[in-house]
């Protein structure tokens, strides 16, 4: 009989700190300059002046105060509004293979394994700097990892869907130790231009190392999560969508620049997404034979402060006690499928072994991922 645990993970912030009133600032300016270019397309009746950002309006909206960013100085220039990205060689190491390194290291380290002993890596993430080779497959030979690696993208809820294909992989026996990365450089497709979108996003990237445990294994030494199980489900719609991609220069007519960024109806999404994520939270419990009163922590998504309330207080019965969902929304915003994990990293003390907790993720698609883990080893 196997199991899979998680031993470890980490994080890489970027060292730009944003604040809302920073972002506002650059926004205002652009506006303003915006509306003044396009007066008289806007008194003809033919455009909509663009509102003014509001630092208030963002915390009410969203709950996020603050963002880290791969390049602030880009992001906040007002005649540019976003990062800056120098390009590199194909001899060198990509910008989203070198950030998932930094988590990587962290997480191995935590973990007491060495990069030669993960045998799957998958990188999951919301925008892929490229389409191949595989970043994952970058970051495997830089890290002298054996076995496969591969890429794939289920947008906010990457991380839950990576995690269940390796812990199928390890259950399966087609590796022994993985590695799951979520390089998150979402400042790339933010729209910074739009008082809508502007504040939504910050750039992140972490990785949980995962290893299977056999019986009659000599148990390993450190902190372990037992992954109970774990469950995906999607349901299309457009409310949330990007439409970067390949073909977009052989399209005619050619789309507008803000449909190649990331757009959605925020309040659509809301009012869609959080009674489906407590349904779906509840009856996985349900078919676990989990209580919800057993569960000690619920690491959620982390793009609407509003909606993690209410999915917690349904599933509760009550509001959520701050320890029992932690937010990192007021310190990195939307980190898009990073925001989960960081919660789990950063908030996972105060919880003896034995005892239940979920991480769960939910976005475009739409995609609601959930894994159930249990503390097997303090």
């Amino acid at each position: 009989m196997s199991r899979v645990v998680v031993r470890g993970t980490g994080l890489f912030t970027p060292e730009g700190g944003v604040t809302n009133d920073e972002l506002v600032e650059s926004l205002t300016t652009a506006t303003l300059h915006w509306n003044e270019a396009n007066a008289g397309a806007i008194a003809r009746g033919e455009l909509a002046a663009r509102d003014l950002p509001s630092a208030k309006f963002i915390v009410r909206a969203s709950g996020v105060g603050h963002r880290y960013v791969i390049d602030k100085q880009g992001v906040l220039d007002p005649t540019r509004l976003r990062p800056r990205i120098r390009r590199r060689g194909e001899e060198e190491l990509s910008l989203q293979a070198e950030i998932c390194l930094s988590a990587a290291r962290e997480a191995l380290a935590q973990a007491g394994r060495s990069g030669d002993e993960i045998d799957a890596i998958v990188v999951g993430c919301s925008n892929l700097q490229r389409p191949y080779p595989a970043i994952a497959i970058e970051v495997q030979a830089a890290l002298g990892a054996g076995g496969f690696a591969f890429d794939m993208n289920v947008a906010c809820s990457s991380a839950t869907f990576a995690l269940q294909n390796v812990v199928d992989a390890l259950r399966g026996g087609h590796a022994r130790r993985a590695l799951v990365l979520n390089p998150e450089l979402t400042s790339g497709h933010t729209n910074f231009e739009l008082r809508e979108f502007h504040f939504i996003f910050g750039d992140a990237c972490t990785a949980i190392v995962l290893e299977r445990e056999d019986e009659g294994d000599e148990p390993a030494v450190g902190e372990a999560w037992e992954i109970l199980d774990t469950r995906l489900v999607t349901r299309f719609s457009n409310n949330i969508r990007n439409d970067a991609g390949f073909l977009n220069p052989c399209e005619e007519p050619a789309r507008a620049p803000h449909e190649l960024l990331f757009r959605q109806n925020g309040r659509q999404v809301a009012t869609e997404v959080s009674p489906m994520v407590a349904e779906h939270l509840r009856k996985h419990l349900a078919d676990a034979g989990i209580p919800i009163d057993r569960v000690r922590r619920l690491w959620l998504h982390q793009a609407n402060l509003g909606m993690n309330r209410a999915i917690a207080k349904t599933l509760l019965g009550r509001d959520a006690l701050p320890e029992e969902a932690p937010v990192i929304l007021d310190e990195y915003a939307n980190t898009s499928s990073a925001g989960s994990v960081i919660a789990f990293h950063r908030h996972r003390g105060g919880i003896d072994v034995g005892e239940c907790a979920v991480l769960c993720s939910f976005g475009a698609g739409y995609s609601i991922g959930s894994v159930l883990l249990r503390k097997l080893r303090a």
